[in-house]
């Protein structure tokens, strides 16, 4: 059986307790590797070490640090299949899916390695001899607390910026998906990251997560995950002036308007809603159709629908993998009653299945749910799993009421070939992100964030480094 470590100052290493957490494989049911589970004597420990650190790794030239940070790039592409393969494993996603994360993840480094070298204070001169310069600065010591869906390349799309910046990171991956960024401790060593920058500590997010977020010395924390746990997060963090960087899922509207691109807006649809068993915060889980192509919409989705292949993740044919674990798969379960108690219809899948070899997986069909009001519970809430609701409209107003009709804002998809309209339409959605024709396109320069309850600041670019740093104000007098 695998044991994953801890990395503290440059070691793998046991909790000091040497107490461990069994690690499941979604496909089959088995436990396959455990994890440390970490209390507040190893969180102590990586903070010194981090300590210990951040005065050489905080004053290091820009340039070393773009070094050590791209060739951390470049190891993560190298073992791009190694990474994927664990990645599939541990987290159920298909493999042809996880290669792609991975690809990501490395370009995560590889982009803030090189926006290493350009950030930079301001200055400027001011009425009355005097000039203005602004100093940047890392933080400190920060945090970064990951989710399971995307467990590498979320864990890099903290990690890189704050490195970047000249910050020591303690990083929590979650308990359900440690497997890569274990691995991407070893290439942080090996990529020459001084001892101490990076920390890894493993642990479930009640205990270790808490018991991060509380310490004293930890001056920042990004956070990606559920609501309720940001919400905890900012109750312990705010009488702490600490730093929160917060993104809080999504319950993410798809409007279909009758003169799209009809073929287009059905393969992007599917797509949208159960790409990585649909358990992605930005995942169209809500599809809003125009009422004139309603009924021809709703039949040709699910006959797409029919070509997702649900399985063993690691076969090429693959399209929709394992649920997390067993607990996510039956609580997906209960989502599926709830709709039925709600008045919902189920028009396709929503079934539990058993592969063969994997009879003791948690794997379900893609669902699609119709016939449920805006208020209803399977509209409201973040299911994060392969089921999407289907509802009609019948002007523009009501669908922008519909998509604005839940307490979270991140992203929202918009397919119409009336540019005017599309214009219209994106300016009135509460959402951080909005695509039009398309859907999941991120460019790294791009900030990134939510509206209403799916958190705040921003990531991507310049606004998460900004983020990682404090900025220092200086007028001289000539």
């Amino acid at each position: 059986m695998q044991k994953i470590y801890n990395f503290i100052n440059g070691n793998h290493c046991e909790a000091i307790k040497k107490k461990y957490i069994e690690n499941f494989n979604p496909s089959n049911g088995s436990v396959y590797s455990v994890f440390p589970d970490s209390d507040e004597e190893d969180i102590e420990l990586a903070v010194q070490s981090a300590e210990n650190a951040y005065p050489a790794w905080s004053k290091i030239s820009a340039e070393n640090r773009f070094k050590i940070l791209n060739r951390i790039a470049e190891m993560i592409d190298d073992k791009n299949e190694d990474l994927a393969l664990a990645e599939s494993i541990d987290q159920g996603m298909p493999l042809w899916f996880a290669r792609t994360q991975i690809a990501l993840s490395a370009q995560n480094f590889r982009f803030f390695a090189t926006a290493a070298l350009q950030y930079s204070g301001t200055n400027h001169s001011i009425e009355g001899n005097y000039a203005n310069y602004n100093l940047k600065s890392p933080i400190g010591i920060v945090a970064c607390i990951c989710p399971w869906n995307l467990p590498l390349y979320i864990l890099t799309w903290k990690i890189a910026p704050a490195l970047a910046t000249g910050n020591c990171v303690i990083a929590k991956p979650s308990e359900y998906s440690p497997a890569t960024a274990y691995m991407l401790s070893e290439i942080c060593y090996q990529a020459g990251l001084p001892n101490g920058v990076l920390n890894i500590i493993n642990g479930t997010g009640e205990k270790t997560g808490n018991l991060i977020v509380e310490h004293p010395k930890i001056k920042a924390i990004s956070f990606t995950g559920k609501l309720n746990t940001g919400k905890l997060i900012s109750t312990k963090a705010a009488p702490m002036f600490k730093k929160l960087s917060l993104e809080l899922g999504g319950k993410n509207p798809n409007i279909i308007f009758a003169d799209c691109n009809f073929d287009k807006a059905i393969k992007e649809s599917v797509r949208a809603a159960f790409l990585n068993q649909g358990e992605l915060c930005r995942s169209g889980s809500r599809i809003i159709v125009e009422k004139s192509i309603y009924t021809q919409f709703k039949k040709q989705f699910i006959n797409e629908l029919k070509n997702q292949q649900v399985g063993n993740p690691v076969l090429k044919d693959t399209k929709i993998g394992a649920i997390i674990s067993k607990s996510h798969f039956e609580n997906i379960l209960n989502y599926l009653q709830l709709a039925k108690q709600e008045g919902g219809k189920i028009l396709f899948g929503g079934n539990p299945i058993q592969p063969k070899g994997l009879e003791n997986g948690w794997f379900i069909t893609p669902a699609v749910i119709e016939n449920l009001n805006i208020e209803s519970k399977c509209n409201q809430e973040e299911i994060f799993g392969p089921i999407v609701t289907i509802s009609p409209f019948e002007t523009e107003e009501q669908a922008i009421l519909m998509a604005n009709s839940t307490q979270y804002g991140l992203s929202s998809s918009v397919w119409t070939e009336n540019i005017s309209k599309a214009h219209r339409v994106v300016s009135q959605i509460n959402a951080g992100i909005v695509w039009v024709n398309c859907w999941m396109y991120v460019d790294s320069k791009t900030p990134f964030g939510g509206m209403k309850n799916s958190g705040n600041g921003n990531s991507g670019a310049w606004n998460i480094m900004d983020f990682f740093t404090e900025e220092k104000k200086i007028y001289i007098k000539y």
